[in-house]
């Protein structure tokens, strides 16, 4: 199928690369981290406010939106670009990972999985044909053929998952039917670089537009992460953007990038923000904390966020402890803009060739890893 998609490579040093990936929607600068509107809304951020921070890809959540409202009345209303307000590229999972970590499941075989909904216990059941016209409905400009998750460490199960994955995206491919959607096959494997450089040759082998790693940021060491991505990342083709998928701590993304990631999403930025913690390049800081109360300095000093600069730490400690909802938005809008930034700066960098002086300068060398 001839897609509207492509992706060009402008540079790399070492295995970070920098590139473009042109979409129907306007195109996506890589590296990127992707803020996540599980439920086609970034939680306590207005599309305004994500577009003032320059945010270019967001993603929504599949198996949410077929719950609550529902997919055929998301494409009634002229799909989620449209229903969200939101013009700019999105991005949505097949809905696996939540079935397997959220549902009660009752069955899984080689031709699907049957699940309960964990909104109301209803008895539902997906395919990878199923999960495709779900995401045809909701009209992302990436879409992810279905794969099943499992936990890192059983290596039986995760050969036996990987095989499924392995099924369950080539019949993704074939059930496509829209071609302004990339559609990015799924990495499996746990944490064995055996079976990782399996799945990495046959998802490349099926020459989908992209190509995602899952599996990742599910109880294992970063160490074991880390040596997953150098595996995996030596197979997938150059010439296609390799996502890795639910992980975006911003050391996550320093350490993702210099091991050939291109796409990050999370939803740490949000989440940390309604548990009062806000991102720092490197770890997070705690606002609510009482050493704050009088301090009139912005979160992070030289920060170029709306909320550091306009507001204090003892400001924001204010409606943590009022339980002002604007405090939820402020620290959002901060820790969404760090990761965006901290994408766009090693993008700079790996233009410029100055990554390890990047590197350097950003300091907590200790947990900063350079591919081998």
């Amino acid at each position: 199928m001839e897609t509207p998609f492509s992706f060009e490579l402008l540079a790399q040093h070492g295995q970070a690369r920098a590139g473009v990936f042109h979409t129907p929607h306007g195109d996506i600068p890589t590296p990127i981290f992707a803020p996540v509107g599980t439920k086609a809304t970034v939680k306590g951020v207005t599309p305004a406010q994500l577009h003032e921070l320059q945010s270019q890809l967001v993603l929504a959540n599949t198996y949410h939106l077929y719950l609550r409202p529902g997919d055929e009345l998301i494409a009634e209303m002229g799909g989620l670009h449209t229903f969200m307000g939101w013009d700019e590229p999105i991005l949505t999972d097949s809905g696996g990972f939540q079935v397997f970590s959220l549902g009660d499941i009752n069955a899984i075989d080689d031709e699907g999985v049957t699940f309960q909904s964990h909104v109301d216990g209803s008895l539902h059941r997906f395919t990878p044909e199923k999960a495709i016209h779900i995401q045809e409905n909701l009209g992302a400009d990436i879409i992810m053929a279905f794969d099943e998750c499992t936990e890192p460490y059983d290596h039986a199960y995760n050969n036996e998952a990987m095989a499924r994955t392995h099924a369950w995206a080539k019949r993704s491919k074939e059930a496509q039917t829209r071609a302004d959607q990339a559609l990015f096959g799924i990495v499996q494997g746990g944490i064995f670089p055996d079976l990782r450089a399996q799945s990495a040759e046959y998802i490349a082998s099926l020459d989908f537009p992209g190509n995602a790693i899952g599996g990742l940021s599910v109880g294992e060491t970063k160490a074991e992460m880390h040596e997953i991505l150098e595996v995996v990342n030596e197979i997938l083709p150059i010439d296609k953007p390799r996502y890795l998928m639910g992980v975006g701590t911003p050391l996550d993304i320093v350490n993702g990038v210099l091991r050939g990631v291109d796409i990050f999403d999370c939803v740490h930025p949000t989440r940390l923000a309604r548990h009062k913690a806000a991102f720092t390049r490197t770890g997070r800081m705690n606002v609510s904390s009482a050493i704050y109360a009088n301090d009139p300095k912005p979160l992070i000093e030289g920060c170029t966020c709306y909320t550091c600069q306009n507001f204090s730490r003892a400001y924001l400690r204010h409606l943590i402890n009022q339980k002002e909802m604007l405090a939820g938005t402020l620290l959002s809008i901060h820790n969404i803009h760090t990761l965006l930034q901290l994408a766009r700066d090693l993008r700079e960098a790996i233009i410029d060739g100055t990554v390890e002086q990047y590197i350097e300068r950003l300091g907590n060398q200790e947990t900063i890893q350079l591919s081998n």
